[in-house]
């Protein structure tokens, strides 16, 4: 069992911003790929998904009409589950993308119930993401977002999508902007939305269907760390403020450490006294650096009440700072990032 994925570096534009491509190049093996996890939402078990022989077409095929196409190795989703309620993800677990293009070819192959192919996107778990699929039985190429396990509405059109014949499904993802293409054409109008920023992604079917996918390829814009976007835009906002730390936890490594910065060298240092009482007894934490600075160090709530990360706050002083009033201007900063640090895993 092997599965090839090339990554290549290339640079864009004046600003040298740096995307990566991601190319899934199925081995001939009928074992699961490496790096991807079979699982399912709603009822039924796991659907079954093998690596088979099909010919899928190329460039100098479509260039001569009637050319036998060569055959080569694809991935499909083999069972044939009848359960109305069905869904068979299979998720790519190595990376966590935000913005990107996801192309990949589909076929519906077979099918009694339905005969659908799809993928899923900025995927969280089993109860929440994003798919688009076609379904060649019911002619349809639909949108559809899951939050909560909770379907909500479709949004799409109704096309021809011949059963058999190979498809070049689409999505491209730009913060809250997501479009939707089939065939090069954009077959869904914008989309926006704010449910999720980044996740996973994966492929997905329905019930029976037999679905194979090949030439899957993900282009994206490598993420920083969420948590370090939110410092740096909080710093920008607040023109006193000098330097940002946020302190705390991972399941890996369950001692307090920096987790970002806005200064960069500081990530991953150790936490010290007032950080652990931070989480020890919730309360914020005064002292002055310098004549003419002070820091303020605040605990940051999850969305249940719970301390998950400790916020140092330095700031410039001024004649007649107080312990109060540095207080009152760093409780806004604290209550930014709880609205936007959210739970734990937000912080790595």
């Amino acid at each position: 069992m092997k599965m090839s994925c090339f990554i290549l570096g290339v640079m864009l534009g004046a600003l040298a911003l740096r995307a990566e491509e991601l190319r899934f190049d199925f081995s001939k093996s009928q074992e699961l790929p490496a790096g991807f996890y079979s699982t399912v939402t709603g009822e039924g078990k796991p659907g079954i998904w093998r690596i088979v022989e099909d010919e899928v077409p190329n460039e100098l095929t479509a260039l001569t009409p009637g050319a036998p196409q060569p055959k080569r190795a694809v991935l499909a989703q083999l069972s044939r589950d009848i359960t109305d309620e069905h869904y068979p993800i299979l998720v790519y677990t190595n990376e966590v993308f935000g913005d990107f293009t996801f192309k990949v070819k589909v076929k519906c192959v077979g099918g009694v119930i339905e005969q659908m192919a799809g993928v899923v996107f900025r995927y969280q778990d089993e109860q929440n993401y994003y798919y688009v699929r076609a379904s060649a039985k019911g002619n349809t190429f639909r949108f559809f977002k899951v939050v909560g396990g909770q379907r909500a509405a479709p949004i799409g059109p109704e096309m021809e999508i011949p059963a058999g014949v190979w498809h070049e499904l689409a999505v491209e993802c730009k913060g809250n902007q997501i479009k939707c293409f089939l065939n090069g054409k954009q077959a869904i109008p914008d989309l926006t939305d704010n449910s999720f920023v980044s996740g996973k992604i994966g492929f997905w079917t329905k019930s029976d269907s037999v679905s194979h996918f090949g030439d899957a390829q993900i282009t994206y814009t490598p993420r920083e760390p969420y948590v370090k976007a939110v410092l740096r835009d909080l710093k920008e906002r607040y023109p006193r403020v000098l330097a940002l730390r946020v302190y705390g936890k991972t399941p890996e490594k369950p001692d307090l450490r920096v987790m970002a910065s806005t200064e960069e060298a500081e990530v991953g240092q150790a936490g010290g006294k007032v950080e652990e009482q931070i989480f020890e007894m919730d309360t914020p934490f005064f002292g002055r650096l310098k004549r003419n600075e002070v820091v303020v160090t605040l605990p940051v709530h999850d969305r249940n009440g719970d301390v998950i990360a400790a916020l140092r706050v330095e700031m410039k002083s001024f004649p007649g700072q107080t312990e109060n009033n540095a207080l009152a201007r760093a409780l806004p900063i604290a209550k930014e990032m709880e609205r936007r640090i959210v739970e734990a895993r937000d912080l790595f």
